[in-house]
């Protein structure tokens, strides 16, 4: 039979190990924000849900921790809602069409599968400003709705970083306090 202090420091090591990995997958999510398609929060709640699955199955999940969870959904949630209505809201207020919006980002997505994220997101403006030029036939017009399409994804950006940053603190008070 092994020591007591050895099944101890064992059960130590495994929740710094799950922790360190959690927060290396939670960092990434929250890092990979900065790519408008990448589901940063997305990932940031799944580490979430399966470090759940691990404190449930060591029975150290407490009323407090689930509520957390549930915080951390909720965040998860209203973080990928708003990142549309940002971005959609924006160029919406400089009368872009819902077909020039959708196109541009299955440009941006079909760039980001084939080439890189960062090609996919240089795209995103550029197929953009080439479809509301072809649309309108006038420069100015197609670079105010790039223009609009830039600060809502950057409005966007700040408020998924920001909702991440509360999803990263949630999970850390869950796991640390």
């Amino acid at each position: 039979m092994l020591p007591p202090e050895f099944l101890s420091n064992l059960q130590f090591a495994w929740i710094v190990i799950v922790d360190t990995l959690t927060l290396f997958v939670m960092l990434v999510g929250l890092v990979g924000l900065i790519v408008p398609i990448f589901p940063g929060l997305t990932v940031m709640w799944l580490a979430a849900l399966v470090y759940a699955f691990l404190q449930s199955a060591a029975e150290r999940m407490t009323f407090w921790d689930w509520v957390l969870f549930a915080i951390i959904t909720l965040l998860m949630i209203a973080g990928n809602i708003v990142d549309n209505v940002i971005i959609a809201r924006k160029m919406r207020d400089k009368f872009v069409p819902w077909s020039s919006i959708l196109l541009a980002f299955t440009a941006s997505l079909i760039a980001s599968f084939f080439l890189t994220p960062l090609v996919g997101l240089a795209i995103a403006p550029l197929a953009l400003f080439l479809l509301e030029f072809r649309r309108l036939r006038d420069k100015a017009a197609a670079i105010d709705a790039t223009k609009a399409y830039m600060i809502g994804w950057g409005w966007s950006f700040a408020a998924r970083f920001g909702i991440g940053v509360l999803i990263l603190g949630s999970w850390m008070l869950w796991a640390w306090v």
